[in-house]
């Protein structure tokens, strides 16, 4: 697959990349992209919910009433959980979200996001550029051009360039992320991906690197 390179104002630089065909051109796997988004938010999961039971609550043990004859279901103390203020019956208890995805399949889902993308001509490349200073303004032009104000947009550089961070960190729908550091979940959320040109090697080498995670 071939994509036209283009500038920073919008205008085409005069030539084009190939996207190589392993990467952005294979047949998605949806259960790869659904397991890995999946393994993605429950990592990120703090897991430190936790309600208070019927033992943790300060209150007395005292029967509050007779155990027959009063007509009402029998109740023991006022820590029970059908009175109000009492502990919470099977309430959320702190635990471990996380769980383990073999490497290949990750390396499958982020493929195939990245083919997604591609199939639906979401994917913009962009020569190499900096910025003098960081401005905010500096991005706001550069998404003006490509008409992609107040859409969902990730940009991927082969380094942390900070004036470029520093200038686009302040834009709420814009991602800034390192080549190598792509993950499906950021991928598939983009409306709009721009990748600057000299990052395309990263992305190829990273996934023909069998150790790449």
């Amino acid at each position: 697959m071939e994509l036209i390179v283009y500038k920073t104002n919008g205008e085409e630089a005069g030539r084009n990349v190939s996207l190589d065909d392993a990467i952005f051109g294979i047949e998605p796997n949806d259960h790869a992209i659904y397991l890995d988004v999946k393994q993605i938010l429950a990592n990120n999961r703090q897991g430190t919910h936790k309600s208070k039971e019927r033992g943790e609550i300060k209150g007395s043990t005292k029967k509050i009433k007779r155990q027959k004859g009063t007509g009402t279901a029998r109740a023991g103390d006022i820590k029970n959980p059908i009175f109000r203020g009492g502990g919470r019956t099977f309430g959320p208890r702190p635990r471990n979200y996380h769980f383990k995805l073999n490497k290949k399949v990750k390396r499958l889902a982020r493929k195939s996001a990245l083919s997604y993308k591609a199939a639906e001509n979401k994917i913009t490349v962009l020569e190499d550029f900096t910025f003098d200073s960081p401005k905010t303004k500096n991005f706001v032009d550069l998404l003006k051009s490509f008409k992609l104000e107040g859409k969902k947009t990730m940009i991927m550089m082969p380094s942390n360039d900070s004036n470029v961070y520093l200038s686009a960190r302040n834009i709420q729908e814009v991602l800034f992320l390192n080549s190598k550091s792509i993950n499906t979940f950021d991928i598939m959320k983009a409306q709009q991906i721009l990748i600057v040109e000299s990052s395309l090697s990263d992305i190829t080498e990273m996934f023909n690197n069998n150790k790449a995670e």
